[in-house]
Order: structure tokens, then sequence, then C-alpha cells
């Protein structure tokens, strides 16, 4: 260990080197080590340790004490890391988790030797936002290789919206993002999901990349350690009975890489990073990807978000399709389409002296869409040639092998008791097609569908999803269909080649025009156009207005293409019509009148209604994608929308009350930043399916969640100045808003005044989720 005295002549002190902002990268903040001109460098005590005082209650709160300085300049603590590491978790860490919350029933006060007495004096660290932000601390600075440090008492009462926006910038998305190469395959190849007995990892290369795969195979003999497996797809790779032949054997798929040089006068390829949600997430995703690079967008990386278009290029390119997830059990399912929208707002502020460059590569990235659009959205399976509107429908046989391993057990065991065998015995033989159940079918067919929706699970979407004619795909189609016949207007000079071959819808879309024998145009007859595009978009409002809008409730839903008739499940998927531009003005009121207060609560957007849910019990449990919970594209998607229409106030008071609970969680919950809310009871505490994701981190949180990182810096930017203060001060909308909430979920909790109390509700949650947890491990 070395020693608190400096030896070398051009050592730093404390008391000379002028300190960096208060509010600097962890790498910034701790790059140097300053010294100390005393031996004793830190007075870490904590209030129970004390010599001559009683053990605190901690029921009560601590009064300064005669010591405690009063300083004219801003105040400095001298600390010893790890010392101070065991004390803080030793006393206030109660339950274990290595993490500082309002749950922990610790004394939450702790005291640090001043840097302005040599750690003679002390102060009172107090409160459990200020203990866990030291605890963060203290945790970045062991990861910098300091033993002991100067630390600014600003760093921990930053203003917390300002310290949450801070790191996600410059740390989260970091921390999240990812290279298939030689550097970064060993980070990217671990799969959370995979339960294979095969754990050696494998990347696929599509066919037509000789160039990869013998750079690949490259890699695997420089790095025999890795384990690595290279192999090349076949050139129809998405066949659903190949991709089942690979459940057993699951993989990486490749990306685009760019050619660079190699440093000793040739070439070699390189990975194009992207940004992975995190998590169990640990590969490119298809609509995360879009909100997430809205995010990158406000915080200015543009070229990482540059780079995961030219990734969804590519998967259109060699695999068919944007795929759910770049792994070997996603390459028969897409998700939401987004890549028009988040290409053109890439364009627009992309380096405007490169503009031939940038044309160039938007022009890539419409005709890859218009690939997808023709190829996937608006072919059959997937389109309903009747209604000439799309449905999510993938192909695929078997049980879905990404999932949980107890996911699928309450479907499974009726059939295995069916067959006289074990679950396990039934799934291997219903996979290998020993067994065939043509109703097991049937449900996975839906299951995947949900999957391929991004909502899964939900039971709106329970045993019909591929039936459906949704409108959020439809909006989303609708978006696809105006983006690109206004790139091809005033990008193109209205006039846009194809350079791939591949068969093109027809329009408008009848059942006759697939039947037996009907030959499709291919893309390369003729010359994409405006006019074209925008008809396309007029007949498919046209469409949703006839099929999904609902004029006495109100509302847009999902129409059965089976049943014929529409499915009367609420869904605040109906405000994407406003985001994509397809509802009339009044159709716009009417959403924002009589309708968004069904889904409004304290916390901002739920996904459904109560109502729509239906009941719940343990043989119905909750879906994640149901009420109670919000999640960050519903929030952006209608925030945006709102916008759009010029309901900005509406948008504000929205997305004021999500970024209050993700605030208010990051406070009282050691800086925790998940994957989704309970928006009724302020809890990101969620026990529905696999619970949640970015909250298991051990002292500082090192990635938040992707799309709920990107929320916040979206929802930033719609809060004004006052806004924005108030929310640092974890102000209520029910008090900032000078109103009860008009949604009325989870109303029941309030103060001894008979105020809405959101600090109880967030404890009640918490506390309940711990002695679920105490129960359980007591049984």
């Amino acid at each position: 260990m070395p020693s608190n005295l400096a030896t070398s002549a051009n050592a730093i002190f404390f008391d000379d080197h002028k300190p960096h902002p208060v509010n600097a990268t962890a790498a910034d903040y701790y790059s140097q080590h300053i010294y100390t001109r005393a031996r004793t460098y830190s007075n870490t005590v904590s209030k129970t340790h004390r010599k001559g005082f009683h053990s605190v209650d901690a029921s009560r709160p601590l009064r300064r004490l005669s010591h405690d300085e009063r300083p004219q300049a801003p105040r400095r603590f001298l600390i010893d890391v790890e010392e101070t590491i065991r004390i803080v978790l030793e006393q206030e860490d109660t339950d274990g988790d290595f993490q500082i919350s309002i749950t922990d029933s610790g004394p939450k006060v702790l005291a640090l030797g001043t840097a302005t007495s040599n750690g003679f004096k002390s102060f009172d660290i107090r409160g459990t936002y200020m203990l866990s932000n030291l605890l963060q601390e203290l945790a970045l600075a062991r990861d910098h290789g300091r033993q002991r440090i100067v630390l600014d008492e600003a760093r921990l009462t930053e203003n917390p919206v300002d310290r949450l926006s801070r790191m996600i910038k410059y740390g989260f998305w970091s921390s999240l993002t990812r290279r298939i190469d030689g550097d970064g395959l060993e980070i990217i190849c671990a799969d959370p999901k995979n339960r294979t007995a095969s754990l050696k990892p494998r990347i696929y290369v599509p066919h037509g990349e000789p160039k990869m795969a013998e750079y690949y195979r490259k890699v695997a003999e420089a790095k025999p350690h890795l384990g690595l497996r290279v192999e090349v797809l076949p050139l129809k790779c998405d066949d659903p009975v190949y991709v089942k032949s690979l459940n057993d054997k699951p993989g990486i798929l490749a990306l685009a890489m760019k050619e660079v040089d190699d440093g000793q006068g040739g070439k070699t390829l390189k990975g194009i990073p992207f940004v992975v949600p995190g998590a169990r997430f640990n590969e490119l995703y298809n609509w995360d990807s879009y909100f997430i690079s809205l995010g990158l967008l406000v915080d200015g990386h543009i070229e990482m978000a540059k780079g995961m278009v030219d990734h969804f290029i590519f998967e259109i390119k060699h695999y068919g399709k944007i795929l759910n997830g770049s792994r070997s059990y996603y390459l028969c399912r897409t998700q939401p389409p987004f890549l028009t929208d988040m290409a053109l707002q890439i364009f627009n502020q992309l380096d405007r002296s490169k503009y031939a460059e940038n044309k160039q590569w938007l022009k890539r990235a419409i005709q890859a869409a218009i690939k997808e659009y023709h190829t996937i959205w608006m072919a059959v399976p997937r389109l309903d040639p009747v209604t000439g509107l799309s449905r999510y429908r993938p192909d695929g046989l078997g049980i879905p092998p990404e999932t949980e391993a107890t996911h699928f057990t309450h479907i499974l065991e009726p059939f295995a008791e069916k067959h006289g065998i074990s679950i396990l015995e039934f799934s291997e033989k219903y996979n290998d097609g020993v067994i065939s159940e043509p109703e097991l079918d049937e449900y996975f067919l839906h299951d995947r569908a949900v999957r391929e929706s991004g909502h899964d699970t939900t039971y709106r979407f329970e045993k019909r999803c591929a039936n459906l004619a949704t409108i959020d795909l439809n909006a989303l189609l609708y978006k696809y269909e105006v983006d690109i016949a206004t790139a091809i207007r005033d990008v193109f000079d209205d006039e846009l080649e194809m350079e791939e071959d591949f068969k093109l819808s027809p329009f408008p879309p009848t059942p006759e025009d697939f039947g037996p024998g009907k030959k499709l145009k291919g893309s390369l007859t003729q010359k994409q156009s405006s006019e074209e595009w925008f008809e396309r978009a007029d007949f498919r409002k046209d469409r949703i207005d006839e099929y999904l809008w609902n004029d006495g409730k109100k509302l847009y839903f999902d129409y059965d293409t089976v049943t014929k008739r529409q499915i009367l499940y609420e869904s605040v998927t109906g405000f994407w019509a406003l985001w994509a531009g397809c509802a009339s003005e009044e159709q716009a009121w009417k959403l924002v009148t009589y309708s968004m207060s069904k889904f409004e609560v304290i916390g901002g957007l739920v996904s459904g209604t109560e109502e729509s849910r239906g009941r719940i019990s343990l043989d119905r449990p909750n879906r994640q994608w149901d009420f109670p919970y919000a999640w960050p594209p519903h929030q952006i998607m209608t925030w945006v929308g709102l916008e759009r229409y010029g309901y900005l106030e509406d948008a504000q008071r929205l997305a004021y009350r999500f970024l209050y609970m993700m605030t208010t969680a990051f406070v009282d919950f050691n800086g925790v930043v998940p994957e989704k809310f309970d928006a009724v009871k302020l809890s990101h505490l969620v026990d529905a399916e696999y619970g949640n994701q970015g909250i298991d981190f051990k002292m500082v949180p090192r990635e938040g969640f992707g799309w709920m990182n990107a929320a916040y810096q979206v929802g930033l930017t719609f809060l004004t100045s006052h806004m924005r203060r108030a929310v640092a001060a974890c102000t209520s909308p029910e008090l900032f808003f000078g109103r009860r909430d008009a949604a009325g979920g989870a109303s029941d909790v309030r103060a001894p005044g008979g105020d809405f109390d959101p600090v109880g509700l967030a404890m009640d949650s918490a506390m309940a989720s711990l002695n679920m947890d105490l129960a359980g491990a007591q049984i």
C-alpha cells in the first residue's frame, strides 16, 4: 500500500492542486492521486463507533454536533476508500445488497474528516441520497485505482437530475457499448438467456461475407482461450426448420464491420460499435435501438446512432429483416419498425459539409427500409390482404428457447400429463416433431407474434396476437410510408432506384393478388416515386380509420382479422397514431380529451387500463406489459405525438410524471435506473414475469437500462427550467400541478393530513417486496 506522504518531486497536494469540477466524469475526477501533508489521511467514523457517544436511534434525526464546521469555502473530505466502503456497508447496508436505499434501517449518518483540517475535524454525511452517493463515489474511486481521495461535498449533494443525466451521458452509454470483433467478442458472446449445454461462444457469419468469416477464424486462432466457433449461415438463413436446428447451439450473429488500417501497412476489419439494452439483453435489439438512438442524439453521440442504422441495413441485406435481436434464435422474428424515422433524425444532425456522403448513407437506409416494407410487412403472412393492414405474424417452430426455464410450464403441463411424461421430456419430443399437438402449435404461433410485437407479454395479445392488425404496427407503417415519400421527394429529387432485386407488394393489395400462380413485380423494374408512397400512406390511413378507430369509445383498437371484429382492449399504443401523424385533428382532440385520463396515473402512462387487463389471481398472474406498468416507449411516443398536435402542456405534464418517478427511484434506491416501473405504486420493484432489469448492481449503477436512459434524456427536453428544478426537488406531480391525480389509480395511500404521499407509496411497495423475499427465504 503506498504511503500517504508524497515522495516524488511532482507530487500533488490537496491544498495546492486545482480541483476538478464537481460534475466531472469519474475518469477525470479520480485521474490523479492527491496527497495530504498529514500521516493520518481520514477521520471516517460512524456515529455508532464514536467514543463517548451513545448508540444512535435511527428513527430520530441527529442534531449537528459542536465540532461540525461552518465553512466559508466549499467543503471537501479526506477519505480512505477501502475503510470507508467497509464502514458504510457494515453500518448502512442492513439488507446486504451492496446498495444504500430507503429500505435499509441504518442510522443514515456518517462522519467524514474534512480536508481543511487534514482529517482532524469531521462533518456528518446524512440521509439516503448522500450516503448512497458516497458509496457510489467510493466504488468509482476504487475502479480508478485510488486508495485515498479528496472528495467534494458537492459531489454528494449534487442535484439529482444533473447527476443522473451526467451519469447517462458520460457513463451508462459507454458501459452499454459493444463491438463484434476481436476486441469485443468476449463481452458480446456472453448470453444470460442461453440455457443449453453448449456454452462455448459461437458466431454465425452470413452467406456472402467470406472476408468476415476469415477474419473471425483468425481471431479464433489468435485467441484460443475464447474457444470461439465460427459458422457460416446458408443463403436462406431464416428457414424455420433450420433456425430450430440451431436451438442447441445458439450464437451471436455477425453485424456490420468497417475496413481499417491494421498498423502494419495492411487492412483489417473492425466492428462498428452499438448500444445494447443491458442486463440479460446483451445484443443489438430492434425497437430498443430506436429509443436508445433518441437518447444518443440528445447527448451528441451521433456517430454511435448512425452505426446502429448501419447494422440494421446489414441485417436487412443478409438476414432478410431487422431482427428482434442479433442472436441465432431470433432469425425468424423482427420487431416494431422504426428505421425510417431513426435514419431521418440522424441524417438531420449529420455534418452539413459532408452532404453528398450523408445523402448516400440515407439512400442506403431508405432502400433497406423499402425492401423490409415489401418483403416483410406487406407480404403474406404478415399482411392481411382483405383489410390491407399488417400483423405481427412471424415464422418459427417449437418452443422459443430464449425464455426463462419455467415460463411455459403452466402451458406445457396439461400436454405432458396427457402423454404421461415429464414436462422436460414432452418439450424435447414436441420440439423434435415426435409429438404433434396442433393446439400447441397455434399457441406458439401467437406467442412468437407477441414477442415480435415487443410487448411480451400482455393479456391484450393472449392467444390471438398473430391474427391482430394492431394500431401500433399500422401507425408505424404509415410513418414508414410518409417518411419514404418525403425522403424521395425532398432528398432524392422525387426518384429513387433500387439496387437489390426483390418482389414488390402489389398496391392496393387484394386477396387475388396473392393467389396461387400470381407473379409479383421485381424492385428493379420501376423507380420509386413520392406519389406512390403518399398514396400508400393515404390508403393505410383510410383502413386504419375503417378498422381500428372507434369513434364511440374515442380510441383506436386492434382488429382481429379472423373473427372480423375489434378487440376492445384499451391500449396506450392508440396514441402512437399521434406520433405517426395518421390521426385527424378531431381524432387527436378526442383521444386527448376523452381517453388519455384512462392511462394517466401519478407516474405517467400505464400500458393499458385496469379494466381491460381484468382480475389478477394465482391462476392468472400479472403480465409486464399490462396495467399498472409503465414503459419508456409508450411515454416517448405519446410525448412526441402530443407535441406534434399542439398539446405541449399535456406532453410536459406526462414527461414530468415519468421523470419524477425515475428521479425519486434514483434518489431513494442508490441510483437505480430500471427497465420499467409500476407507475401506480411508483416502484421499480416489479414481480411480474421475470421481474425487472437494471437493478442488480453492486454499490454503483454502471449501465442503467437502454431505453430508460433515453427516456430521461429525451424527457428533460420537454421540461421547462422550473419543472426541472421541481423534479430535482422530488416534488410530487400532485403538488406541482396543484391537483389530485386525475387518473385515480392508487390514490388510497395518503399522508396523515390527507394529501397524496408518494414516498409512502414507494416505501409500502418496497417493504412489501422485501417481505415477499423474506417469506420465500423462510420457505
